[in-house]
């Protein structure tokens, strides 16, 4: 088994399942254009999310890390005419390449980009009493997975769904004794889903053009 062939296989799935228009498609070029990391989920990732978001009936989505928007479009084209997105962007860069992205997708009405760190914007949601989310997305500094789940926990509601990506490392999530901070981080946060009794967890390993890496499914329960 070669990242070759995981690609080559992610490449005939995405022909044949997945449709990408000129807005995802530019999203990510764009994204490349200004230098972003060549780090957002890939296409049948991001419909993947559109699916759960859909499954739920999502009308309100929370995302940890914006990037370029690309993860973004997907989930709030899963949101009914009413729905509404809230994403979290530490880099204000990245966050003015998404709000253009977004833009273009139709979809600035739905989606609110909150600039700076998310342990920051996280409390404010709390505090001005935001309604539950219906979902969240984690997808930002590895070291925090931990601190996004208890901030998940806190602005969801039983039967709400918690996605956190890259949660395999490439297996090195194995490794009790990496020196790794974003293995650290992922692990603690695994011990957490693990303890914490308002959480019904599991993951799965992934292969793809992403690499060898994996998500982390979470379900709220009273």
């Amino acid at each position: 088994m070669t990242q070759a062939l995981w690609t080559a296989v992610d490449d005939y799935l995405c022909q044949h399942l997945v449709t990408e228009d000129d807005a995802l498609t530019q999203a990510l070029h764009d994204s490349r254009a200004a230098g972003l990391p060549d780090i957002a989920v890939a296409p049948n990732q991001g419909k993947m999310l559109n699916l759960f978001a859909r499954l739920i009936g999502a009308k309100r989505i929370l995302e940890i890390g914006t990037l370029g928007g690309y993860s973004t479009i997907w989930l709030a084209r899963a949101l009914p005419e009413d729905g509404r997105l809230v994403t979290c962007e530490y880099n204000p860069k990245h966050a003015d390449v998404a709000e253009r992205n977004i833009a273009r997708a139709g979809l600035a009405k739905k989606v609110e980009i909150r600039i700076g760190p998310a342990l920051h914007s996280l409390p404010l949601l709390q505090a001005q009493e935001h309604p539950p989310f219906d979902l969240v997305f984690i997808d930002a500094d590895k070291q925090n997975n931990a601190n996004y789940v208890q901030w998940a926990l806190k602005l969801t509601r039983p039967g709400s769904l918690i996605i956190v990506d890259n949660v395999v490392r490439g297996g090195r999530v194995i490794d009790a004794d990496s020196q790794d901070e974003m293995v650290d981080g992922v692990r603690r946060m695994n011990e957490l889903l693990a303890a914490e009794p308002r959480l019904d967890a599991t993951a799965i390993q992934t292969v793809g053009t992403k690499g060898y890496d994996g998500f982390a499914l979470a379900l709220v329960r009273a």
